[in-house]
């Protein structure tokens, strides 16, 4: 032992260091295996639904990440006696709707009484129990419940004025019919990317285009017009935001190209119905030549689904990519509020305006946007951004639409019509950019972008 204090202390320091020496070892150890494995991790992207997030992983929290509900469509490929357990299916919901439909509305009508679902499915229970309703029970008893509720949903959507009155369904139209998976043995019914299995149709055989992250809870089985099966569910995720962009720009719809960015950008116009003319009126036009009803006639009407679903799948995938595009360009997107409504009234321009799908364009930037942490603005559809000058803030008098360019009078710059209506609506969404005449706009920012 030591006498002298002193050299107690002396001893207990070194002690102390050669532990402190050991300890930043250790972790400066660790911290090299940690740079190891982050280096590895982000060679691959996350499974996200934009690009790849290159974030620093220490950064990457679970306070950055947001909760978001997506939903994924599958093609499924059902065998033989799957294929006959869902016609059975789809007429048992049919005839369940139906019935349902006409009980509310004679009951309304006769007695004034407002019945729910919920009083049709004890009838339904009853109806179960007679021998001449007995084939209820070969369908699945929760796909019967759930095209109820679907009812109680469509009476609500009518009466708060979002739908029309529900209608009768029929059998050459499509079918759907939702399943509830059970969430105590929910990993015995589905593994993403592996399996999906059903009530009373076991193993169903999926297209697996991509892995969800989540587990679904519903999961909802359509026909389409054209024969083919999908299987389509929602997951709750969480999602990492895209680093924010200090830039914006400015959206401007057209026909001539669909999207015109104030930077110049322009996507083009594949306008697909005009590529697939020649095939949908050489289907259609042996349509009409068939006997309705007939078996020929049948087939013929499969052919003319085909064609439509072609034209239709192809521009969804143009526009999904067009849209991801976009959101990737900035970190703020400014774009009209047009009435696609009113502008497919003109004759002339209707079919053109409704093959580039200009409102399932805004329906994709908006959700896209606030996945990714983007800003998404709409500018009033009246303000004249295509007769406005850009640089000096001039509103011309009138522009005809068949004038691409223009001239300004007073400051004499020569303006692509497309390009200046796109700085317009950047300007007015940012309230004028410095040292700029424009004056007005619909939204106020809370950080400035440089534009």
């Amino acid at each position: 032992m030591h006498s002298d204090p002193l050299a107690r202390l002396r001893s207990v320091a070194a002690h102390r260091a050669r532990g402190q020496y050991k300890v930043t070892f250790a972790a400066a150890g660790i911290r090299s295996i940690i740079e190891v494995a982050a280096s590895r991790y982000l060679q691959y992207p996350l499974a996200t639904c934009h690009r790849p997030n290159r974030k620093n992983i220490e950064a990457m929290t679970d306070l950055d990440s947001i909760k978001i509900q997506r939903s994924y469509k599958f093609r499924c490929y059902p065998g033989s006696v799957q294929r006959q357990q869902l016609a059975v299916e789809f007429g048992h919901a049919r005839w369940v709707w139906n019935q349902c439909l006409a009980w509310r509305s004679n009951l309304y009508q006769d007695v004034g009484e407002k019945v729910t679902a919920i009083d049709f499915s004890r009838e339904l229970t009853f109806l179960k129990q007679l021998g001449t309703y007995d084939w209820l029970k070969e369908a699945s008893a929760c796909v019967l419940q759930q095209k109820l509720r679907d009812q109680d949903t469509a009476f609500r959507n009518f009466f708060a004025g979002r739908a029309k009155y529900p209608k009768f369904k029929k059998k050459l139209h499509g079918q759907s019919i939702r399943y509830q998976l059970d969430q105590r043995i929910v990993a015995n019914l589905y593994r993403a990317g592996e399996f999906l299995k059903l009530p009373k149709l076991g193993e169903l055989k999926l297209k697996w285009s991509r892995k969800p992250l989540g587990i679904p809870k519903m999961v909802t089985i359509t026909k389409d017009c054209t024969g083919h099966y999908f299987a389509s569910f929602t997951c709750e995720e969480s999602i990492q935001p895209l680093p924010q962009k200090p830039s914006g720009i400015g959206v401007d719809l057209g026909l001539k190209d669909v999207v015109v960015t104030s930077s110049g950008w322009k996507s083009g116009n594949p306008r697909y119905l005009l590529t697939y003319r020649r095939q949908l009126t050489k289907t259609q036009r042996r349509l009409s030549r068939r006997v309705k009803g007939s078996q020929r006639w049948h087939c013929q009407r499969m052919r003319v689904a085909n064609a439509h679903a072609r034209v239709r799948n192809t521009r969804q995938d143009w526009l999904h990519k067009l849209s991801t595009t976009l959101i990737g360009q900035a970190g703020f997107i400014a774009m009209e509020d047009l009435n696609v409504k009113g502008m497919m009234a003109n004759r002339r321009l209707a079919k053109s305006i409704s093959d580039v799908g200009m409102d399932e364009l805004k329906r994709q930037l908006e959700y896209k946007a606030k996945w990714t942490g983007c800003e998404w603005v709409q500018v009033d559809r009246w303000a004249p951004t295509s007769k406005t000058c850009s640089t000096c803030g001039t509103v011309q008098e009138t522009i005809p639409l068949s004038v691409r360019e223009w001239t300004c009078q007073d400051c004499q710059t020569v303006h692509d019509r497309d390009i200046n209506a796109a700085k317009n609506i950047l300007a007015l969404a940012t309230l004028g950019r410095r040292e700029s005449d424009v004056r007005g706009g619909v939204h106020k920012l809370e950080a400035d972008y440089a534009c």
